[in-house]
């Protein structure tokens, strides 16, 4: 894995989706736990989706209970998210579990799918930000601001790329140690959250 292929996959998700325009289309990918290129594109399926339903949750016209809907289906997006990251960490962590770990063998501050994952957030700010710079129906002023926040989008990719890349390399040569971290969300789970858990017990008593 790398991130020549990372940003090879994140980008046909992104063209595959902006072909259809449907923020209810299912990933055309099934989520095969054995083959990580899937699971890397339905994770950017996810993350496209959820930024189209963002924008149209913002829209201030939008009738109350259809926005209380599309907040649902980000709340799911996030948990889905979130699994398919901790998915991702977990096929890094086997992939590495065999290596020779050296003494001065460090930690890193996030886990490899986690950055990956602000890869490819940075994918769609990027595809985004390029639809700004060819725009025909706004100013010149909004053009070059958009084209100056793209070409610093750009450098920022090539720099997490390259930070991604060294972090995978140092963790197949035993100079970083490969770990898992859950994100151990609660907002989302009925016995954690005081909410659900009350409003479940309430029904039980009902």
């Amino acid at each position: 894995m790398n991130t020549d292929l990372l940003n090879k996959i994140f980008a046909i998700c992104i063209e595959e989706y902006h072909r259809h325009e449907d923020v209810n289309m299912k990933c055309p990918e099934n989520n095969d736990p054995d083959n990580i290129e899937k699971i890397l594109y339905k994770k950017c399926w996810i993350d496209t989706v959820q930024w189209h339903l963002e924008d149209i949750i913002r829209d201030v016209n939008i009738e109350p209970t259809e926005a209380l809907n599309i907040k649902r289906k980000i709340d799911v997006s996030n948990q889905h998210r979130t699994d398919l990251v901790e998915q991702i960490d977990e096929y890094i962590y086997h992939k590495f579990a065999t290596t020779d770990v050296k003494n001065d063998a460090r930690i890193n501050t996030e886990t490899p799918a986690w950055a990956i994952d602000r890869l490819a957030i940075l994918n769609l700010k990027i595809y985004h930000m390029k639809q700004e710079t060819t725009r025909t129906n706004c100013s010149d002023s909004h053009l070059q601001k958009c084209t100056d926040k793209l070409n610093i989008l750009l450098q920022q990719k090539i720099d997490l790329s390259k930070a991604i890349d060294m972090l995978l390399n140092d963790l197949l040569n035993g100079d970083c140690i490969a770990k898992t971290y859950k994100q151990m969300k609660m907002y989302n789970d009925p016995e954690l959250n005081p909410i659900l858990r009350k409003n479940i017990h309430n029904n039980c008593e009902n």
